[in-house]
């Protein structure tokens, strides 16, 4: 099999590494993404996009309790932000310019 791609990466004494982000875009994965890990019989390495999220038992807890606490309560589990923390947000973010869309520059760890 001919690679199409060949990048190199130091594991640290943790046991950790930084996907390169030429592998990252070649597997479809951004931050927070999901990688797979395949080892066969010759001990060949194989990386793949996740396709199985993995749930979080203390997010997934969370989300049941908000979810009855918003069917228990409809008309008190949401309210609008009020007006002074809205004002102070924007004036402390305000001059920030944020691109959601950019490629994440250098490592990432979770």
């Amino acid at each position: 099999m001919a690679a199409l791609l060949k990048e190199e990466s130091t594991i640290t004494a943790k046991g950790q590494t930084t996907v390169p982000k030429a592998v990252r875009q070649a597997l479809g994965v951004d931050y927070g993404g999901r990688i797979a890990f395949f080892v066969d019989d010759a001990r060949r390495v194989y990386v793949e996009k996740a396709t199985q999220e993995v749930s979080d038992p203390v997010v997934d807890r969370f989300l049941t309790f908000l979810a009855h606490d918003m069917t228990k309560h409809p008309g008190t589990s949401i309210i609008p932000i009020p007006a002074t923390l809205r004002d102070r947000m924007a004036a402390l973010v305000g001059d920030i310019d944020v691109d959601l869309d950019a490629e994440i520059d250098g490592g990432v760890a979770l």
